[in-house]
């Protein structure tokens, strides 16, 4: 299943970025620190990609830190580009972003020249949070369901440091088939658009394999990690959702609550510190993406030539 979501106020959003960004001096993209690349939108790239970039791993006490320190690694390798870690309900490391700002735009700061930043996200990365963090008081709306915030805002950090906040907006189309399953199970992408047991299948198919000493700890399964990776995935969501009692009648079990158990621990953190991809995974990932989308457009671009019907004309012989 491809997971796909853009809500209308998203084509806005991208109207919006592409005219507020040549008034910008930096642009901060807030990152889910437990999937950073899925989180990161290509079009927002492709819309600021001229300006420096403060990539910001967010939620960064759910993911796991080892995993962590090699994406900050990756980032910070990339030009014009900073990386850090942030937990957006600490005050004190939220103000680091203050100076991240002014060291890739030294010339910005005081009143002649104040400081502009956009800060753009997924749909439900934190970004409200963080701002309210930053601001020192609710400026923003936050919830735990995607697409909160719906309008563009200005908010004033310092009288020299003004702060653009944009909705939350994931991609027209997304190519790499993972990173679809890593947003639905990190709550970036509205509930109609996938199939929650589905996504719960994945993530496990995952973590067994990655984390399986977490899993039979957190569910409370009698099985050693090894036991736990063995397991197929449809078998080991079945086992959870015995051990929670989520049981439908003679025993069966409920599959779409043992769904909703395995993904609410994973996005709150009971699950343990997880994060769903490396580095060298997502390149993978997205290489596979890549081609099979390049050969998605091949095939259509024949179809379209097939039901065009006249070959094109011969060449003049004058």
């Amino acid at each position: 299943m491809a997971i796909q979501w853009f809500p209308g106020h998203m084509h806005l959003t991208r109207k919006a970025i592409g005219e507020r960004i040549k008034d910008i001096d930096v642009v901060i993209e807030l990152l889910d620190a437990r999937l950073p690349a899925s989180s990161a939108n290509p079009m927002l790239a492709e819309l600021t990609g001229h300006k420096p970039g403060l990539k910001v791993l967010n939620k960064q006490d759910l993911a796991d830190p080892e995993r962590t320190a090699l994406w900050l690694a990756h980032y910070n390798a990339l030009p014009e580009t900073r990386a850090i870690g942030l937990d957006a309900s600490q005050a004190t490391p939220a103000r680091a972003l203050v100076e991240a700002c002014h060291a890739l735009s030294p010339n910005r700061g005081g009143m002649a020249k104040p400081m502009r930043v956009l800060i753009c996200g997924i749909p439900n990365v934190g970004k409200s949070t963080l701002i309210n963090t930053l601001a020192g008081g609710r400026k923003a709306k936050t919830g735990d369901e995607a697409g909160i915030t719906k309008l563009e805002q200005r908010i004033t950090l310092a009288d020299d440091f003004y702060l653009w906040d944009t909705p939350g907006m994931l991609w027209p189309r997304i190519i790499v088939a993972k990173s679809g399953y890593n947003l639905a199970a990190s709550g970036a992408v509205g509930r109609n658009a996938f199939d929650e047991e589905e996504v719960a299948l994945e993530l496990l198919d995952y973590v067994k394999r990655r984390y399986a000493g977490t899993v039979a700890a957190r569910f409370k399964l009698d099985l050693d990690a090894a036991a736990v990776a063995a397991l197929s995935d449809e078998d080991l969501l079945e086992a959870i959702g015995r051990k929670r009692g989520a049981l439908l009648g003679k025993g069966r079990v409920n599959l779409q609550k043992a769904a909703e158990i395995v993904m609410h621990a994973f996005r709150d953190g009971s699950l343990g510190r997880i994060t769903l991809e490396t580095p060298e995974e997502f390149a993978v990932w997205l290489a596979e993406g890549q081609q099979l989308d390049a050969d998605r457009q091949a095939k259509k671009a024949a179809r379209g030539a097939g039901k065009g019907g006249r070959p094109p004309a011969a060449p003049s012989a004058d």
